[in-house]
């Protein structure tokens, strides 16, 4: 694998071509389950296996698969990746998927993954195709523990309470109480809460995007002062 493919491939999908905060696809599950860390970092974790799986799976067989059916045959394989991961966090993780409800199944409609399979996996080797998907579902993943993490801190006043349902007990002990006696602010848990926290997030980006371009004509326009001087 060429470094600076390899290179490309994470800054594109850790950050330049972040499916939550550039693209903004798949935010009803983004949105809705991100009340915690522990949610958002179990339903990521999930979104990311089935990124993986289902990049790999396709770039595997897209020799074989005809141009017409290719958006069925892609549903047909998310489906069922996801089904297998539904199955097993609900033997391994039940009371997490019980939580999770019915995002878990609902990551078969997350637009990032059937674009991912069209976009990418569709036309590129494994290996690339497995590291896309896997950058891909770790930006996405980052994102949803930081807006949970937003938004469990001004909700609840804790970071990774219910800790035990993703890890077991022993990470009970993970829970940081950062106010005793807060009493919690509702409109963060709820998903005018969300909106808000995301579109924070969105904005910050955004501004340090600005502040890296800026950077870049400035350190553009001393060396065209400085090739100009030489010569």
């Amino acid at each position: 694998m060429d470094n600076q493919n390899i290179k490309d491939i994470a800054i594109k999908g850790l950050w330049s071509n972040n499916q939550a905060l550039v693209a903004l696809l798949g935010l009803c599950p983004l949105l809705a389950v991100s009340s915690t860390a522990i949610n958002g970092l179990g339903l990521g974790i999930a979104t990311m296996a089935t990124l993986l799986m289902t990049n790999i799976i396709v770039a595997s067989i897209r020799h074989w698969i005809k141009s017409e059916i290719r958006i069925p045959m892609f549903v047909l394989i998310i489906a069922c990746v996801v089904t297998v991961i539904e199955l097993l966090m609900n033997a391994h993780l039940h009371q997490l998927y019980l939580i999770l409800g019915i995002f878990v199944p609902l990551i078969v409609t997350n637009c990032a993954i059937i674009g991912r399979a069209e976009a990418y996996a569709s036309k590129n080797k494994v290996l690339y195709s497995a590291l896309d998907g896997l950058m891909v579902g770790f930006g996405f993943t980052l994102v949803l523990v930081l807006l949970g993490v937003i938004r469990e801190v001004i909700g609840y006043g804790t970071i990774f309470r219910n800790a035990d349902l993703l890890l077991g007990q022993w990470a009970s002990i993970l829970t940081v109480t950062m106010i005793e006696d807060y009493r919690g602010l509702l409109f963060a848990i709820l998903p005018p809460g969300a909106f808000m926290g995301l579109a924070v997030l969105v904005a910050l980006k955004n501004k340090i995007d600005r502040i890296k371009l800026g950077h870049k004509k400035v350190s553009g326009s001393v060396n065209v002062v400085l090739s100009t001087k030489n010569a």
